[in-house]
């Protein structure tokens, strides 16, 4: 029952979303990432009466959810300080977003960065299939 109701709200709210980003002639194609890739997420901002665009660049430590309630979480440092950022993937506030490096992790989320500073928070690069 909960499921079923669940299942109906979400496809409502994506249909909204992609009725809004067809309106705004916002491009939804979000490539494929994982935990651990390096992404830019270009974000749009309005500042009075003009939009511009900032990237915000950052590992991918969590990916939550699923459907039109999931979210992930990018981490960059920032003059010496981790800022988080969680996104939700069906955000209109989101005109693209580019995955730079793809890192080889063993974990679902990567909280035990947030404990590690300097060269101790790289990741090794996964290797690309032949």
């Amino acid at each position: 029952m909960k499921n079923s109701l669940m299942a109906l709200v979400e496809s409502k709210a994506k249909q909204r979303v992609q009725d809004f980003c067809v309106a705004a002639k916002v491009n939804r194609q979000i490539p494929p990432f994982t935990i651990g890739d390096t992404v830019d997420v270009y974000l749009r901002f309005l500042e009075g009466e003009k939009e511009r665009i900032q990237v915000y660049t950052g590992v991918v430590i969590a990916i939550r959810g699923h459907g039109a309630t999931a979210t992930f979480t990018v981490r960059r440092i920032v003059q010496g300080e981790g800022v988080e950022r969680i996104f939700p993937y069906e955000s209109p506030r989101i005109a693209k977003l580019e995955v730079k490096r793809s890192g080889e992790v063993r974990r679902a989320k990567l909280y035990f960065l947030r404990d590690r500073v300097g060269k101790a928070t790289r990741l090794r690069e996964r290797k690309k299939p032949q």
